[in-house]
């Protein structure tokens, strides 16, 4: 996710993706002013701006985090989502899904655990589709 630290710092520099660079630009703008919280117990240190450093995830630290925030939280990564969703921390979730199938990886759905949801948006992104759902 570093990468997102310096992305399209300068105007009219290339998109990762073809299509759909404003995007991208504006979720680098959006990341750029987000502070973080990396949960790992291997890094010693952050390599990006406004991050800080867990060395374990607590659910209910991050249930006070979200009491007591004045902005939405995001989850990234499989991992981290995974135990999120599974100790009930997620409300909205933002599937993007690409024109490709990769068939492996680390799965982000926690098993056993089925959630009720209901659609908020869908959009095209190109040829991407962004599907916005909340907890029902």
């Amino acid at each position: 996710m570093a990468v997102w630290d310096t992305a399209h710092l300068e105007p009219g520099a290339p998109a990762f993706s073809p299509g759909i660079g404003d995007l991208e630009r504006e979720f680098a703008d959006m990341w750029r002013a987000a502070d973080k919280i990396v949960f790992s117990t291997k890094l010693s240190q952050t390599s990006t701006t406004r991050t800080r450093l867990e060395r374990t995830f607590q659910p209910d630290r991050i249930r006070q985090l979200k009491a007591t925030s004045d902005r939405d939280l995001t989850v990234g990564g499989p991992r981290l989502a995974a135990a999120m969703i599974a100790a009930n921390l997620v409300d909205e979730f933002h599937a993007f899904v690409h024109p490709f199938i990769v068939g492996g990886g680390t799965p982000f759905l926690p098993q056993n655990v089925r959630v009720p949801l209901e659609l908020v948006r869908e959009q095209r992104l190109g040829r991407i589709v962004h599907l916005h759902y909340r907890r029902s």
